[in-house]
């Protein structure tokens, strides 16, 4: 029986390590969606340097979006042996997104575009209403790790997952920080939890990446697009 997520055959991860998670938000759907796409700049999520819509469409009273994202990608010592001297740090990552208004349900899938071959990384995440409390937000977390480094799947997949841990940890926590600020009003906000400014040199030499990684997505997109039709 073949998967779909957001019209992706994930039947092709069954080679890949798989990771899943729930959280639970003590804020309403509506809310959270909202905050979902103010997340960023957050101290907890420094690496990402760019956020840019590519298509957005209405379909079936469903918001479809398409954006890229720009992050740093730190590779550890060892991994620095896989890339040619010189390559850019910045991992141009796609998230395609689904908001269901009547169902209360949020669904983001996101796949790097580049270092592919090293380590591709597929990310699911769901937000819906907790089973629990109509008030609060339930977020189910999946991710599907793979590599073609024949002789080193095993320790990228490991060090993938581990990362991704890592990662969604400080997602969360940029999320709530998010909430606060915009819906709870009557907590106070630490120095540390001033918005982030986006750091100008590297933002600089993100570009040429970016805008390569731009023309890559909106052909995907319309590929997509064009295969619906």
């Amino acid at each position: 029986m073949q998967t779909q997520t957001l019209g992706v055959n994930t039947t092709a991860y069954k080679m890949a390590r798989y990771h899943s998670k729930t959280t639970v938000l003590q804020n309403d759907w509506d809310q959270v969606a909202s905050a979902v796409w103010q997340r960023y700049p957050n101290p907890h999520s420094k690496h990402v340097l760019s956020e840019d819509v590519i298509s957005r469409k209405v379909e079936d009273n469903k918001l479809h979006s398409f954006r890229l994202l720009t992050k740093t990608n730190h590779l550890p010592k060892w991994g620095e042996r896989f890339l040619p001297s010189g390559t850019p740090r910045f991992a141009s990552v796609v998230e395609e997104s689904v908001v269901d208004p009547v169902a209360k349900t949020f669904t983001t899938f996101t796949w790097n575009l580049n270092f592919t071959r090293i380590m591709n990384v597929r990310e699911k995440v769901v937000y819906s209403v907790s089973p629990e409390n109509n008030g609060w937000t339930q977020v189910h977390r999946e991710a599907w790790v793979s590599s073609s480094m024949y002789g080193f799947i095993r320790a990228i997949q490991h060090f993938g997952v581990d990362r991704y841990k890592k990662n969604s940890e400080k997602a969360n926590l940029g999320l709530q920080l998010v909430l606060g600020r915009l819906f709870n009003k009557g907590q106070e906000v630490s120095s540390e939890q001033k918005p982030v400014e986006k750091k100008i040199l590297l933002k600089e030499k993100a570009k040429v990446a970016k805008e390569a990684a731009i023309q890559v997505a909106q052909q995907k997109a319309q590929q997509k697009q064009g295969t619906l039709m």
